[in-house]
């Protein structure tokens, strides 16, 4: 059975942020995510954490001014250090929360120029091999063009390329569903390639990114094939609610309380 996570920058905003943890926790979820936690203490974020006994399941890594734009450094040979003293931003709500793995954001450039994939590949590294003494994974996620143009990583084949040549033993894809639907389609036949180098997944609806329960794929399928795949990792819930939360988690019921 699938292990959900309640992403709580999208989930539960019914209530502020600190108060999330405790509205997943009363709907049945045993772990969370959200995008990023810098707003708050670390402290404070790990202490709402333990104080509902959830499971931190992924959080990002700063991405810049995300109000002007900004999606990340990974890319951008220009921004190595501010991508550098992330990572020590990072590090303190890594401690306080125990989570297990990260997600590194590429930022805006083109693939097609070569000193911007030369820098990936270099942040990539780096990124791994800083958090390879916390026994944390680094991820990275293709996103789609439609909801972030211009975003450097937007190709499913191209990080499962980059996975595979750099060998590095915690740098694994977050396979979010709603992005490989949109931007490749033939998402069951993809999962089952890059199953092996996978360290997160997430879904939504697509087109609409609500809950999935509906629309262009069959996600029962999907959590039962995930199953099939031996995929023992979480699945967040990276979605925009229609109305309360509360009141769009019939899809959920038959997994709530699943242990992390």
């Amino acid at each position: 059975m699938p292990r959900f996570a309640a992403n709580l920058s999208m989930m539960f905003n019914e209530v502020p942020f600190l108060d999330r943890f405790e509205a997943a926790g009363k709907a049945g979820f045993a772990a969370v995510e959200f995008l990023f936690p810098y707003d708050h203490p670390a402290e404070a974020v790990g202490e709402r954490l333990k104080r509902n006994g959830l499971t931190q399941a992924l959080f990002n890594l700063p991405p810049g001014n995300w109000d002007a734009g900004e999606k990340g450094f990974a890319a951008l040979p220009a921004r190595f250090d501010d991508l550098k003293k992330g990572l020590e931003t990072a590090l303190p709500y890594v401690k306080a929360t125990g989570v297990k793995r990260v997600h590194l954001m590429a930022g805006i450039a083109s693939r097609s120029d070569i000193k911007a994939v030369e820098q990936f590949y270099k942040s990539v590294a780096w990124t791994a091999e800083f958090f390879t003494p916390h026994d944390i994974d680094v991820v990275i996620e293709p996103i789609n063009p439609r909801n972030v143009p211009g975003y450097f990583l937007n190709d499913f084949g191209f990080a499962r390329d980059l996975i595979v040549e750099l060998k590095i033993p915690n740098l694994k894809l977050q396979f979010d569903i709603y992005h490989c639907q949109i931007i490749h389609g033939d998402v069951t036949m993809r999962l089952r390639e890059m199953m092996p180098i996978t360290g997160h997944v997430q879904i939504a609806s697509i087109p609409s990114r609500n809950e999935p329960d509906g629309e262009e794929l069959n996600y029962p399928f999907l959590f039962a094939e995930l199953d099939r795949l031996g995929y023992a990792g979480f699945v967040g819930c990276e979605y925009n609610p229609r109305g309360k939360t509360i009141d769009g988690l019939g899809w959920f019921k038959p997994y709530a309380g699943a242990k992390p």
